[in-house]
């Protein structure tokens, strides 16, 4: 019998969860990975009066395509520092079939693909997540 990686963890972890593992194969090549693309402003967007109608609209665009993402369970979780200018930093965690997938998703990011913010893509795990009642 094949235990997952997170199997294993939790047991390490001295919870005693009952699962039944699932074969090595269907669990590994079906899941979904999970990424996340860290966002930076461009730097003419540091000043909030610098910022135009257009970039407005495309800011939009890119909170909608979060929440279209939400409700079709792609998005994991998005969010931004409460910090200015140089120092503000946002997040998107989500899952895609594969890297390539996943770059994809981030560069139509509106907000990427419209030159308000750069995006860096990195593999990444969620080990451990608040569930909301």
């Amino acid at each position: 019998m094949k235990f997952s990686l997170l199997e294993v963890f939790i047991a390490m972890a001295g919870v005693l969860v009952l699962v039944e593992p699932l074969p090595a194969q269907e669990s590994q090549s079906e899941k979904p990975k999970q990424f996340i693309y860290v966002l930076h402003l461009v730097p003419r967007l540091y000043a909030a009066a610098s910022w135009t109608d257009e970039d407005r609209k495309v800011l939009q665009r890119h909170f909608v395509r979060f929440q279209e993402a939400i409700k079709a369970g792609k998005l994991i979780l998005a969010g931004r520092t409460s910090e200015s200018g140089d120092k503000t930093f946002g997040i998107a965690i989500f899952e895609a079939k594969d890297e390539a997938a996943a770059r994809k998703f981030m560069e139509e990011d509106p907000a990427v693909a419209g030159g308000l913010m750069t995006a860096e893509l990195h593999p990444f795990t969620v080990a451990l997540e608040h569930k909301n009642p």
